[in-house]
């Protein structure tokens, strides 16, 4: 046999470790490569500017806010708009959202990577979201729904949700009128009690306060019966291509599930320090929204979560025109395990 042939696969092999050795070093203007594994280390002087204002405090709450090894600036702002306007003035590193922001962030324009992924064990039984139905509206059914006027907001996990509640009664926005109004603090409920729609969906303790406030006038609310559980950290695509940017991410990412465990497992800390002591709830109100909660699942697989998301970007993608996407080019797979290996054997 002739050397050259003797040659080839070794040179092969040669060719092939030099390549997977180029992808895992930063290129030479230092930028990390997509497909390259995670820094290990994060180094000295690294910063993260996070909006994550809950973490912040459950962080505090559990003793671990000053064990990172980088310095974090914390940004009191949530939400995707927010989120994706900070990221546009590159005044934020990490955002905390629902399931919407990185679709239409993705759509607008915005290069982002979801990095973290959380989500309800029993979703079914602990919606995000109800259908708050206007005093003296007769809404029993999804099948109600028609010719509502019901509040909608682009962008948002409300905003998705109800296109999907449209698409499970079998209707389409050409039978009810969708009113846009932003879904921030009391506007829903608002909106509601002063019948400017028939329908929107209302969130975390807006659902008790609803029915207690207006329930005398004839106020309800309705269960959609479709998963609205999902939570995510996402990042601008470019701040991942920083090394020390990318090994801090990664580091929070892991202080992130372990407070999101810690949070479920110490609920009486969580309900005075947070509910009632940084939002000035009530301790009812705290103890409704832990059990409304339920147990938060940290997947270390995100195949179901991005075939879920699949679905919800096709329904988007036909109802507002814009084009499809493939929902795992929305995340960032060398973060799959990092929440889930971070809370093996339980939270500190």
């Amino acid at each position: 046999m002739p050397a050259s042939r003797l040659l080839r696969p070794a040179l092969a092999a040669l060719l092939l470790t030099l390549m997977t050795a180029c992808a895992q070093e930063p290129d030479e203007r230092g930028n990390l490569a997509a497909d390259a594994p995670l820094p290990a280390s994060v180094p000295q002087g690294t910063k993260l500017i996070v909006g994550d204002p809950p973490t912040k405090v459950a962080l505090q709450l559990s003793g671990q806010i000053d064990d990172f090894s980088f310095d974090i600036e914390w940004a009191n702002l949530s939400g995707g708009p927010q989120t994706s306007e900070a990221f546009r003035a590159d005044a934020l590193d990490v955002g905390a959202v629902a399931e919407i922001p990185a679709i239409h962030a993705t759509w607008t324009g915005l290069p982002v990577k979801i990095v973290a992924s959380k989500f309800r064990k029993d979703p079914l039984d602990h919606p995000t979201y109800e259908l708050g139905i206007a005093p003296g509206i007769s809404v029993k059914t999804l099948a109600d729904l028609r010719g509502k006027k019901i509040a909608y907001s682009p962008g948002q996990a409300q905003g998705a949700l109800v296109l999907k509640v449209l698409k499970q009664a079998g209707l389409t926005k050409d039978d009810v009128t969708l009113v846009e109004l932003p879904s921030t603090g009391d506007v829903y409920p608002n909106a509601l009690a002063s019948k400017q729609v028939d329908v929107a969906p209302i969130g975390g303790v807006n659902i008790k306060r609803y029915t207690t406030k207006f329930g005398k006038d004839g106020a309800t609310t309705l269960r959609h019966g479709l998963r609205d559980d999902p939570g995510h950290l996402y990042v601008r695509t470019a701040t991942l291509q920083d090394p020390a940017k990318a090994a801090a991410i990664r580091e929070y990412v892991a202080a992130w599930a372990r407070a999101t465990r810690w949070v479920y497992e110490h609920p009486k800390e969580w309900i005075d320090g947070y509910y009632v002591k940084d939002q000035g709830l009530t301790a009812a109100d705290g103890q409704y929204l832990v059990e409304l909660a339920g147990e938060p699942d940290l997947p270390a697989d995100w195949s179901d979560a991005i075939a879920r998301n699949q679905e919800t970007i096709d329904i988007l993608a036909a109802e507002t025109g814009n084009p499809k996407l493939d929902a795992k080019d929305l995340y960032d797979l060398r973060f799959q395990t990092v929440g889930a290996d971070a809370v093996k054997g339980g939270a500190r």
